[in-house]
């Protein structure tokens, strides 16, 4: 079977790659290992699909390169993706900070992405495994479970390693290497933290527990909820700074979200000097964090009026800067994304294409650049499968 383009991935970018390809009048081919297509699409944003984001900007991506993301999401903005949802009668709405959800369900966007395909005339093949790619004149040869397929232009969609369970592989990863192409240090990002030892037995306790902070680690910064859990920190807030978090690095925590800790405390101290310090602490903190908080730092149940200004000022440097250091995190299992990937130098930020083998691209989370929690993946699956689909 010969084919102009073929697509290897069913998920987001490939999907929206294939149909805008179609639309420019080829023959498009999706090849899908997966039992369905756009699995990961159906579980995202909570089954509400966080399509995109309002502020989407090269700076809330990550990157070797940082400018390579730069091109593809200047030419297709979310406002773009907005027209297409509304087209299709989805209703949506935002969140917060910018985050676009589906008013009803993720089955929506991928149900419009399907169709899409439908209209355009793309044939999408699903639980189709691909054994063997080879380039040959003109193109590409594939050794396939549908059997051997021709095409002139391969596309890699095949996503990163996050959630293996939704049938994630290193299959694009391989496809790169094998036509020559590096691979940046690949690991888990937007993912749970975990603790062990004393910090873990001090806090897991408190599982389910959420509260307000900012947190802080290479140069990020974040303010969202933390969620405490049985194995660690989660939470938006928590999820953001694991792609910036490094092993053996202490987060820096501000447990009072940008409040003033030592004022906080000082004017417990004027107005109610009876009161014990965990009760001072609650709110802004959780009783129950406030609670341990306290005991964790080994203070005891005197009346605030007894602690001397140098006292205060320790448990409020605490406060603002919470003194704990994760083991590691969830990994694949839980991440949203995968950082690192296909190394973007050896890519045209323009077209997606392999500067190596002409015909040849890569899109969407199989490339190095990853994007913060948010919408900000979705928007680079659509952008960088846009900017590959405009020249298949």
């Amino acid at each position: 079977m010969d084919y102009d383009v073929v697509v290897i991935g069913g998920g987001a970018a490939g999907l929206f790659c294939a149909f805008n390809a179609g639309y420019r009048g080829g023959r498009v081919l999706v090849i899908e290992h997966a039992n369905k297509a756009g699995k990961k699409i159906l579980m995202s944003g909570g089954g509400r699909c966080n399509f995109t984001n309002l502020d989407v900007r090269p700076d809330r991506y990550l990157s070797a390169n940082p400018h390579f993301c730069k091109s593809a999401l200047a030419r297709y903005k979310p406002e773009h993706f907005i027209e297409l949802v509304d087209r299709h009668g989805i209703a949506w709405h935002e969140k917060e900070l910018g985050q676009l959800f589906c008013d009803a369900s993720s089955k929506q966007i991928l149900q419009m992405l399907l169709a899409e395909c439908a209209d355009a005339g793309v044939r999408v093949e699903t639980g189709c495994s691909v054994q063997h790619v080879q380039q040959r004149e003109g193109g590409f040869a594939l050794n396939t479970s549908l059997g051997p397929i021709q095409t002139s232009k391969l596309v890699i969609a095949t996503g990163g390693l996050s959630i293996p369970s939704m049938g994630a592989s290193g299959f694009g990863y391989d496809i790169a290497r094998q036509f020559g192409h590096r691979i940046k240090v690949t690991r888990a990002g937007l993912v749970p933290l975990t603790l062990s030892g004393t910090p873990l037995e001090q806090w897991q306790d408190l599982s389910g527990l959420s509260l307000p902070v900012e947190t802080r680690c290479n140069g990020a910064s974040f303010r969202n909820q933390m969620l405490v859990t049985h194995r660690g920190l989660s939470g938006p807030a928590m999820l953001q700074i694991s792609s910036y978090w490094e092993p053996g690095q202490p987060l820096q925590i501000d447990l009072l979200d940008g409040g003033d800790a030592l004022e906080l405390l000082k004017t417990a101290r004027r107005d109610r000097p009876n009161i014990e310090l965990k009760t001072a602490l609650t709110p802004p903190l959780p009783k129950r964090f406030a609670q341990r908080f306290v005991e964790v730092q080994g203070c005891d149940e005197r009346p605030l009026k007894q602690y001397r200004d140098t006292e205060l000022a320790a448990v409020a440097a605490a406060l603002s800067q919470w003194p704990i250091t994760p083991n590691g995190t969830e990994g694949y299992r839980t991440a949203e994304v995968t950082l690192g990937g296909v190394d973007v130098d050896e890519l045209s930020s323009a077209t997606m294409e392999s500067r190596l083998v002409p015909g040849l691209y890569f899109i969407g989370e199989v490339v190095d650049v990853s994007g913060w929690l948010g919408g900000y993946n979705f928007q680079w699956a659509w952008a960088s499968a846009h900017a590959a689909a405009g020249v298949l």
